[in-house]
């Protein structure tokens, strides 16, 4: 499986992927005691490159005997329309367990984006593991890094989101909520065209922080090749749960 050809893939590749990791046939990833688990959570983020916006996480736990059928569209989130994205948005989360969560800028600012990632993802992952009420579970990440203070079996998975059905889940479930987000706080500083570039330092962006500054929504620190100035307001001090 883990030499299978992304482009000739199908939907069905992506849920047996999960199918072997659950039950530790892919034994070059997993080395845990257990010879099989009873549930699989994929979690993955969105939100590590732009320099507005707090960084987004979901985890996804698929329930039993779903219609798999429903899910011929499943892929990375960067690879499907927005539209697709929209219509599996809520086909996700009426076929699984899942938890959103989000981690806002100033602790984006205080730990780092990448620690801010894990960070969502542990939170996300936790949520899904405290409702399915069970310990006899593997995560897996998307990305070459651990869930940092993690107490659960987890794997980390490099494009784990073209492999496995639940990371590519989750990847939706986390783009299309920071999607909305970004939607939201646009409303609020229209000039810098959020709604457009999602955070991402577009032209347009650059030119709107020269002219204006920086909001509360800015990640400074991804700014210090363009410009030099305090922060428009003052971000509040608040992980998004």
């Amino acid at each position: 499986m883990e030499n299978l050809r992304l482009k000739d893939r199908k939907n069905t590749d992506l849920f047996e992927f999960d199918k072997n990791i659950k039950t530790n046939s892919l034994n070059t990833l997993l080395g845990f005691e257990l010879e099989k688990f009873q549930y699989i959570i994929g979690t993955d983020e969105a939100g590590r490159g732009p320099a507005a916006g707090g960084v987004w996480a979901a985890a996804v736990c698929f329930k039993e005997n779903i219609d798999k059928n429903l899910f011929i569209k499943l892929n990375d989130s960067k690879k499907l329309t927005h539209k697709i994205r929209q219509e599996l948005f809520e086909v996700i989360k009426e076929n699984s367990i899942w938890s959103i969560k989000a981690v806002n800028v100033e602790k984006i600012e205080k730990i780092n984006i990448l620690n801010a990632s894990l960070l969502a993802m542990k939170y996300a992952a936790e949520e899904v593991i405290n409702k399915i009420q069970s310990t006899n579970v593997i995560t897996i990440a998307d990305g070459n890094k651990l869930i940092k203070n993690f107490p659960y079996p987890q794997q980390f998975i490099i494009k784990g989101d073209s492999k496995s059905a639940s990371i590519a889940a989750a990847s939706i479930l986390a783009k299309v909520s920071r999607d909305m987000y970004m939607d939201n706080i646009d409303k609020e500083f229209p000039e810098y065209d959020w709604k457009n570039n999602k955070g991402y330092l577009t032209k347009k962006h650059i030119e709107s922080i020269q002219k204006y500054g920086t909001t509360k929504y800015h990640r400074i620190s991804f700014l210090k090749n363009i410009i030099n100035k305090s922060p428009r307001y003052e971000s509040e001090a608040i992980i998004i749960n």
